[in-house]
């Protein structure tokens, strides 16, 4: 059964040349047409971490994955028929050459840079998450 007080978004990317790239999903048009991050709600009994994998094996069939970072954003929104929902943001590496097989919930996908899925995000919760993660990638650099 699902929680529909807590759910997850994951933000994929991977590193190539030392470029970060990010992977954003076009939902499909009965569900808004926008394009976002992997996001989905969190089973009852199911821990955070277990729910991003969850999701993401979902959403792009991706299993392996370099590293996992938690605790990259956390914010609160109301979602009309279910009421103040908490939102949990990951950032998930995966290998360079990784597939990505969609699921039936979104049209397309992309790769793209920070600049770009900036511009592609349609939430400010979203850009926050990534500007975040980027943060967090950077930092040292």
């Amino acid at each position: 059964m699902l929680n529909r007080t807590m759910q997850v978004e994951i933000i994929v990317f991977k590193i190539i040349d030392k470029e970060i790239l990010f992977l954003l999903l076009k939902r499909t048009e009965p569900r808004g047409g926008f394009w976002q991050p992997i996001t989905g709600g969190v089973h009852e009994g199911e821990g955070l971490i277990q729910a991003a994998n969850r999701e993401l094996q979902e959403e792009t069939g991706i299993s392996q994955y370099l590293r996992i970072i938690d605790k990259v954003h956390y914010f609160e929104f109301e979602l009309k028929d279910y009421g103040r929902l908490k939102e949990y943001v990951f950032g998930v590496e995966v290998a360079s050459d990784v597939n990505v097989n969609l699921s039936p919930e979104h049209t397309d996908m992309k790769w793209c840079s920070l600049d770009e899925a900036m511009s592609l995000l349609k939430y400010e919760s979203n850009k926050t998450g990534f500007k975040k993660l980027y943060s967090l990638l950077t930092a040292g650099k």
